[in-house]
Formats: C-alpha cells, sequence, structure tokens
C-alpha cells in the first residue's frame, strides 16, 4: 500500500507545480536566490497572486460598458512629498456607459447632463469599493477636460448639497476651500452633529474635529490682529493654510454668530478637558 502511495506521489507530485504559482517560485529561486527561503518565496508568490487578481479582473465579470481603473486606496494617508509610487492603490470596476445613458440620450436628454451625471457616479462607485479618483482619472475616462470636470462637480455638488468623495476631499489635498466651507457651515450654522456632518462630507471624525480646530485657531489669531505669516508661525501652519481659512472666515462674512459659537464650543471643550480626572 506504501509503496503505491509513493508511486502516486512521484507520479502526481510534479503536476501540483505546474502552475503560475509554481512557475513564479521557480523564478525566485533561480534568479533571485537573495529573497531567502522556501516560506519567503511562498508569501511573496501568494502575494502577486492576490494582485493579479485584483488589478487584472476576468473579463468575463465586466459587463459592457464596465471598465477596470486604478485608483488610490481612500484609507490612504496622505502627506507632504509623498509620491504615487509610495501610496496603496486600489482596483475599482466602473461604469462607464450604462443602458441608461443610451435611452437618455435616445429620448433627448441634454449630454452636458449625461456627462454631468456620469462624473458624480465615477467618484461614487470608486469610493463604494474603497477607492478614490482624482479629477485627473475622471478626465482621462470621460475624455473630457480637467476644468470641465471640475465645473461638473461644482454644479452637482450645488445641486444636491452633498460633497462628492474625491481625493482632493477624503486626503485634504489641494486648495478647495469647499469641504471646509460646508464643514464649519454645517456644524454651527445647521447645527449638524459631527457624525451627520462625516456622513454628508466623507470625512473622518478626526479630520472634521482637525479643521475646526485649526479655523477656531485662525479666527482668535485674525481677531488679535495677526498677520497672516504672524498666525502661521503661533498655530504651526503653512501659510497658504491660513490664507484658506482667512478666505473662508471672508466668505462667511457678518455671520458672527457662527464665529462666537465655534469659539464659545471650543472654549467649553478646552476647559473640560483641562479640568482634572479624581
Amino acid at each position: 500500500m506504501k509503496k503505491a502511495l509513493c508511486r502516486t506521489d512521484i507520479a502526481y507530485t510534479p503536476a501540483k507545480y505546474k502552475t503560475f504559482a509554481g512557475a513564479l517560485g521557480a523564478f525566485f529561486e533561480q534568479e533571485c536566490p537573495q529573497l531567502g527561503g522556501i516560506r519567503t518565496r511562498q508569501v511573496l508568490v501568494q502575494h502577486i497572486q492576490l494582485m493579479i487578481e485584483q488589478f487584472y479582473p476576468e473579463t468575463q465579470r465586466l459587463r459592457s460598458g464596465q471598465v477596470q481603473w486604478t485608483a488610490v486606496a481612500a484609507n490612504e494617508t496622505a502627506s507632504y512629498g509623498k509620491s504615487i509610487r509610495q501610496t496603496r492603490l486600489q482596483s475599482v470596476v466602473l461604469d462607464l456607459v450604462r443602458p441608461e445613458d443610451i435611452l437618455e440620450r435616445e429620448q433627448g436628454k441634454p449630454l452636458r447632463d449625461v456627462k454631468k451625471e456620469a462624473v458624480a457616479r465615477l467618484f461614487q462607485q470608486a469610493y463604494e469599493q474603497e477607492g478614490c479618483l482624482t479629477h485627473a482619472d475622471v478626465a482621462v475616462l470621460l475624455k473630457i477636460s480637467m476644468h470641465t470636470v471640475c465645473q461638473y462637480v461644482r454644479e452637482w455638488e450645488k445641486e444636491h448639497q452633498c460633497l462628492l468623495p474625491r481625493r482632493g476631499i477624503l486626503h485634504d489635498m489641494g486648495p478647495s476651500l469647499t469641504h471646509k466651507h460646508q464643514i464649519v457651515f454645517k456644524l454651527f450654522h445647521e447645527g449638524k452633529s459631527v457624525e451627520q456632518v462625516c456622513r454628508e462630507t466623507h470625512h473622518s471624525p478626526h479630520a472634521v474635529n482637525r479643521y475646526i480646530t485649526t479655523f477656531k485657531q485662525v479666527l482668535l489669531c485674525l481677531r488679535k490682529g495677526l498677520s497672516i505669516q504672524e498666525t502661521a508661525y503661533a498655530i504651526r501652519q503653512s501659510t497658504r493654510l491660513v490664507a484658506e481659512y482667512r478666505r473662508l472666515i471672508r466668505d462667511i462674512g457678518d455671520q458672527n454668530h457662527i464665529f462666537d459659537r465655534l469659539l464659545k464650543h471650543y472654549e467649553q471643550n478646552r476647559k473640560k478637558n483641562d479640568t482634572p480626572t479624581s
């Protein structure tokens, strides 16, 4: 019996290695011996296989009009000087053209409206799959200019009173004040909770509190008569960021009740945090 099993093992064991994983493992063993032993190679092979499945999905799974695209991971953290090569990516499947798009064009819906809805759809679909797109991504996908994408985004967000989950919003990148303005306005003018604002603006509680804290600091410095440069030095932020918040304060204008509520809210929080616990 043992001899029979031994013969079977000898006959069929090589077949287990006649796969992509086997070929890749053999390549690492022969061409990259410095990688380490068999356990290290197996881990590498498994990760490469997973990446291939992620970035090269079977075309049978894609419906007509869909496209696979590589986005930045939505939960990635952005930092100064961080290049795309150092950034985690996420493969997503997007509806570039839907059957409804064809029907709407047949019924005479303006192409501009179809494209504006497509811009919003691509940002939302990527985010639902834990990815986030840039304006440049959408411009390439829809073969329109980045200026047009930005214009459609502004119009859609104004019409729906909701922010689209694009990378500049999720990772606080770029000069846009839109999300900062909406966060401040929703919290202190509309009286919404931090949880509600997080859901509506696709921000974490930490990010929302960071915006409000910085806004409060800039506001206090402005009321004390400090310049942009002095404020930046005092709160240890860039002059560009301070200038953004100064513009936001100017945009809100004479709605001083918002500013007063903001300062009162955080003064109460500061006193609460400074109170020693028994």
